[in-house]
């Protein structure tokens, strides 16, 4: 749960009280390095999603956090202060799932391939990741079940 909690911080809007974890605790620092911060532009809007790495290259993540100029910021406890474990790595490929549909969150899924989106962590597998849900953090969330999509994921990534 500590996880979904963390990445319910990165979901959440700059206005929406960031900084503060919802009913759970800070992780200790570097023990999710699997943890990803996507960033990118949607219009003039920057857009905050969290993810996680799936293969040296791989990220997945929510198919409504694709924009222009995305990078995803790996190595990082805290987004807000520079840490030599950080890397930001631009995104050169975001590959949305084929059915995806905005309105109605439906397989609401992407790979980004980056040069070298968060998850629901159950017993370190990923369960889901955040489709939708409340700003402030508090429940319902919705997730995308993320083993419904394991077909994809592997074909996708054998293609790239």
């Amino acid at each position: 749960m500590q996880p979904l909690l963390l990445l319910l911080v990165f979901l959440l809007p700059p206005e929406a009280g960031t900084e503060d974890i919802i009913g759970g605790h800070e992780a200790k620092p570097h023990s999710r390095p699997y943890m990803v911060f996507v960033q990118c532009l949607r219009g003039n809007k920057k857009k905050r999603c969290g993810g996680v790495l799936v293969q040296e290259d791989f990220v997945l993540t929510a198919a409504h956090c694709r924009g222009r100029l995305m990078n995803v910021l790996l190595g990082a406890h805290n987004i807000r202060k520079q840490e030599k474990t950080q890397q930001v790595i631009a995104v050169r490929q975001a590959i949305r799932h084929p059915d995806y549909k905005r309105k109605k969150f439906s397989n609401d899924i992407m790979l980004l391939k980056g040069d070298s989106g968060g998850p629901l962590v159950c017993e370190n597998v990923i369960q889901g990741l955040v489709s939708y849900g409340r700003r402030d953090g508090t429940p319902p969330r919705a997730f995308t079940k993320v083993s419904s999509f394991l077909p994809w994921i592997k074909e996708t990534m054998k293609k790239l």
